[in-house]
C-alpha cells in the first residue's frame, strides 16, 4: 500500500494511479453522486471511528487518503501521544464559488469531500490557531476526471510532476499582468526610475551592468548561509564581472545558479541578487542600496522566494531533474482520482527555513509578484491572486481562487487609510513588528538594517513630507507613536536576551527598544495576562502621561523627540461605565529636567513622570503559568503597604524573577480597563479609562542613576493614586 515519509504524510506520483479497494463503509458511498450533486454537512454521513480508519487505511484506499489528511493537516508527528479515541469522522461535499463568466455548456464548478471530525484536540486546536494553519478537511478531485461528473476544469486538482512547468509560470505572470492592477504599490511613484548605481545581471551576457531607470528585471529573496563568501561581488571581482560571461556560473550557489537558469527558461534577461549586484566589501554602496530595498522589490516584475531549502546551496525545487520529491497522496476510488491538497502557501512558508531569516521579511512585504519555491510545490502570489501547481485556479472565468483557501503569506503593507485613522497604521507597524521579532540574523547588529526599506515606506508615506527616516525610528521604534511603541512585550513563551556589541560588554541598543532583545515580541496581547494564550484583546493607550520626550543623541547632545500626544477625549462609547472625575494627571515639564551632571550613553531617554514601587507576585491560579519551563510568568502587581496587599494590576516578568520581589514602576500612558486585572472589591469597579500602563524599571548596573526596562504591566488608578508616587525625572537606556 501506500508508503510514508518520515513526518506521516503519504508519497505517490506518476500518472498511473490503480484502483484502490476499499473497505465495507466506503464501498458503501457513491462517490460520483456525491461530488456530482453534492451533499450538505447537515446530511453528513459517518465513517466511523478515526483510529478504525486509520487501522483500516493499509486496506482501503479512502481510509488511506482520510488517515493521511488527518495526519498531515493536524501534523500529528508533534504529538506522537495523542488520545484519538472516540473521535468520529463524517464526510459531506459542498459547491464551491461560481464563475465571474459562466461555463458556455452550463457546467458547475468542483465539489470537494470535506471531512468533518466530531472534535479536536485542545493542543492540535491551538496548534492549528498558533501557526494560521487551515482547519477545514479537504480532499480534491483531479481535473482529469471533470468530464465524468460534467464540470468545468476549474478549481480540480492536478497532478505534479518532479520538474517544474515553466509554461505555468508564464501563464501566471500573463495572466496577472493582463488582468489585475498590480503593476504599481502605493507607497512609490508608479514613474520612480532605479537610481544609477543600481547593477543587474544580464543572464544572456552572464555579466554585470548599469541597471536602465525604467529596466524590467527579476528579483531573488533566498536564505544566505552555507558556502562563504567566494561568489559574492567585491570591488576587486566587479572588474571582470563587467564583462560578458565574467560572471563564473561555475563558482555560483545551486540557488543563484537555478534563479539564472529559470530567469532565462521565462524569457526575461536581467535579474537583481543582492549578493552579486552589490558591493559586498564597500560600505557606501551596500548603504545606499540597502535604503531603497523598496525601490528594487516593489519594481520588480516579480521576485522568486527560495523557501524549498535550508541555504543558498540548496537550489530551487523543481528546476533541475532529481530535485523535488511529489508528495501528492493520489488515490482512485470508485474510477475518481481524489488527491489530498498540498499546504497552502501561508502554511508552506511557515515551515521553511526562509521564514525564520531576518532579511527575508521585508524582501515578501515589498513585492508585488511573488514566485514561491517550497519544497512542497510552486506558488505565485499577487495582490489579487493566489495560485499554485496542484489546483487549477488560474482560469479568467474565476473571480479569486482564494475562497478554495489557497490562502496566500498573510503579509502585506496596508495603505494607511487616512484621515482619521493612524492608529491603524500604528496597529500595522506592530503587526510588522511582532512578525519581524521572530525571525533570526546572522549578525545581530542588522536587526534595523535588514528592515531599513520598511521603515523607509513609512516614513516617506506616514511621516510629515521630508521627514529623516533616522529621526522617524529610533531602534526600530516609531516616535510619533511612543506611548503606542513602549508598549511591545514578550510573549509568555519567548525568551529574550539583550544584543550586545560582539564582545557582550554593553548593549547593542537600549531597553525600552524592541530591537534591543533577541527574540520574539509582540503587541496587543494583554489577554495572556488573564488566560496564558495570546489573542487581540488590547489595551491601546488612549490618553499619553508624560508631556514631552528627550533622548540623548549619537553626539551626546539632548533632543526632543517629535512625539504626537494622545490628549484625553472622554467622550465615552455608549454603555460604557462613567469615567471617574478624579483622575491621574500628566507630568508637566520643567527646564531644569535637562540640566545633568552627568552624559548618559546615546539612546537615554529622558522624561517626566511619577514613580512608585509595587511587589510583584507570581499569579497562580491554575489558569497562567501553569507552564513551569516557560521563560516567563504573569505577576499580581501588589502595593507594598501590609494594610493594601490586594492585586492592583499585573504584568509579565522573566520567570526567574523572585516572588514576592518589589520594583520601582513609572507612569507612562492611560488605557481602558481590562476585566479580571485587578481586585474590583479592594480598588473599585471598572470605569471608562481606569487603567494607567506602567513600566517596571531596575537600575543599570553601571549606574544607579539610569534605569533600565523590566517588563510593561497595568495598574488600576484608584491603587496608583493611594500608592505614595512622587515626580522624577526617569534617565531610561
Amino acid at each position: 500500500m501506500t508508503p510514508f515519509l518520515s513526518d506521516g504524510s503519504a508519497f505517490k506520483s506518476g500518472i498511473a494511479t490503480p484502483t484502490s479497494t476499499l473497505c465495507t463503509t466506503c464501498a458503501a458511498l457513491d462517490i460520483k453522486q456525491i461530488l456530482r450533486d453534492g451533499l450538505s454537512e447537515g446530511d453528513k454521513v459517518s465513517l466511523g471511528l478515526l483510529l478504525d480508519i486509520m487501522d483500516k487505511s493499509d486496506r482501503c484506499g479512502l481510509c488511506s487518503l482520510v488517515s493521511d489528511l488527518i495526519r498531515r493537516r493536524w501534523r500529528l508527528h508533534n504529538f506522537p501521544d495523542a488520545d484519538l479515541q472516540n473521535i468520529k469522522l463524517y464526510l459531506s461535499s459542498r459547491e464551491f464559488v461560481e464563475p465571474v463568466v459562466p461555463d458556455p455548456q452550463g457546467r458547475k464548478t468542483c465539489h470537494r469531500l470535506y471531512i468533518h471530525p466530531s472534535h479536536r484536540l485542545p493542543d492540535i486546536q491551538r496548534q492549528l490557531i498558533t501557526t494560521g494553519a487551515a482547519l477545514h478537511l479537504d480532499i480534491q478531485l483531479l481535473e482529469e476526471d471533470y468530464r465524468k461528473l460534467s464540470r468545468s476544469r476549474d478549481l480540480h486538482g492536478r497532478r505534479l510532476e518532479e520538474n517544474i512547468d515553466v509554461g505555468l509560470i508564464k501563464k501566471w505572470i500573463k495572466n496577472c499582468e493582463t488582468d489585475h492592477d498590480c503593476e504599481s504599490v502605493w507607497w512609490r511613484p508608479s514613474d520612480e526610475g532605479l537610481p544609477d548605481f543600481v547593477r543587474m545581471i544580464d543572464v544572456t551576457k552572464m555579466a554585470l551592468v548599469p541597471a536602465s531607470p525604467d529596466c524590467r528585471y527579476v528579483a531573488l529573496s533566498y536564505v544566505w548561509g552555507g558556502p562563504g563568501d567566494y561568489y559574492w561581488t567585491t570591488t576587486e571581482n566587479i572588474k571582470t564581472r563587467v564583462h560578458p560571461a565574467g560572471l563564473d556560473a561555475g563558482i555560483l550557489p545551486a540557488t543563484i545558479r537555478d534563479a539564472i537558469h529559470l530567469t532565462r527558461q521565462i524569457g526575461e534577461r536581467y535579474l537583481w541578487i543582492d549578493a552579486l549586484c552589490i558591493l559586498q566589501d564597500s560600505p557606501s554602496d551596500k548603504g545606499a542600496q540597502i535604503c531603497i530595498m523598496d525601490l528594487i522589490y516593489s519594481r520588480a516584475a516579480f521576485t522568486i522566494f527560495a523557501a524549498s531549502g535550508m541555504s543558498v546551496r540548496d537550489g530551487l525545487s523543481g528546476i533541475l531533474p532529481g530535485s523535488r520529491s511529489v508528495t501528492q497522496h493520489i488515490e482512485c476510488v470508485q474510477g475518481f482520482h481524489l488527491a489530498i491538497p498540498l499546504p497552502s502557501l501561508s502554511e508552506a512558508l511557515a515551515e521553511s527555513n526562509w521564514n525564520t531569516r531576518g532579511w527575508t521579511f521585508q524582501e515578501i512585504l515589498l513585492s508585488r509578484r511573488r514566485l514561491v519555491f517550497t519544497k512542497h510545490q510552486m506558488y505565485f502570489e499577487c495582490t489579487k491572486d493566489v495560485w499554485c501547481e496542484d489546483v487549477v485556479a488560474e482560469s479568467k472565468a474565476l473571480s479569486s481562487s482564494r475562497p478554495l483557501y489557497i490562502s496566500g503569506t498573510s503579509i502585506s503593507l496596508p495603505k494607511p487609510d487616512y484621515p482619521g485613522a493612524s492608529y491603524m497604521t500604528v496597529t500595522d507597524y506592530a503587526t510588522a513588528v511582532a512578525g519581524y521579532s521572530q525571525r533570526r540574523l546572522t549578525v545581530e547588529s542588522d536587526i534595523i538594517a535588514a528592515i531599513t526599506a520598511l521603515l523607509n515606506v513609512l516614513t516617506r508615506n506616514c511621516e510629515p513630507a521630508g521627514s529623516d527616516p533616522k529621526k522617524a525610528f529610533q531602534f526600530g521604534m516609531w516616535i510619533r507613536y511612543l506611548d503606542a511603541s513602549l508598549l511591545w512585550q514578550p510573549s509568555l513563551r519567548e525568551v529574550l536576551v539583550r544584543r550586545t556589541v560582539p564582545d557582550g560588554n554593553r548593549p547593542l541598543w537600549p531597553s525600552w527598544a524592541w530591537a534591543g532583545w533577541k527574540g520574539a515580541v509582540q503587541y496587543g496581547n494583554e489577554s495572556q495576562m488573564l488566560d496564558g494564550y495570546d489573542s487581540d484583546v488590547h489595551a491601546r493607550p488612549d490618553e499619553s502621561l508624560v508631556t514631552a520626550w528627550y533622548m540623548v543623541d549619537e553626539d551626546r547632545s539632548i533632543i526632543q523627540l517629535d512625539v504626537e500626544p494622545i490628549l484625553a477625549n472622554w467622550t465615552a462609547p455608549v454603555n460604557a461605565e462613567p469615567t471617574n472625575p478624579q483622575m491621574y494627571a500628566r507630568s508637566e515639564n520643567y527646564a531644569s529636567d535637562l540640566e545633568l551632571e552627568f552624559s548618559p550613553s546615546p539612546g537615554t531617554l529622558i522624561f517626566r513622570t511619577r514613580r512608585a514601587h509595587f511587589q510583584v507576585v507570581k499569579v497562580d491560579d491554575g489558569v497562567v503559568n501553569t507552564d513551569a519551563s516557560a521563560p516567563h510568568a504573569v505577576f499580581h502587581i501588589v502595593p507594598v503597604d501590609p494594610a493594601r496587599q490586594s492585586n492592583a494590576g499585573r504584568i509579565i516578568l522573566p520567570a526567574s524573577v523572585a516572588s514576592p520581589a518589589t520594583f520601582e514602576f513609572v507612569v507612562l500612558s492611560r488605557c481602558d480597563g481590562i476585566r479580571g486585572m485587578w481586585d474590583e472589591l479592594t480598588w473599585g469597579e471598572r470605569y471608562y479609562g481606569c487603567v494607567l500602563h506602567v513600566m517596571a524599571v531596575q537600575e543599570t548596573p553601571n549606574d544607579s542613576r539610569v534605569r533600565e526596562r523590566v517588563g510593561i504591566g497595568v495598574v488600576v488608578e484608584s491603587a496608583w493614586m493611594k500608592s505614595h508616587a512622587e515626580e522624577c525625572v526617569v534617565l531610561l537606556a
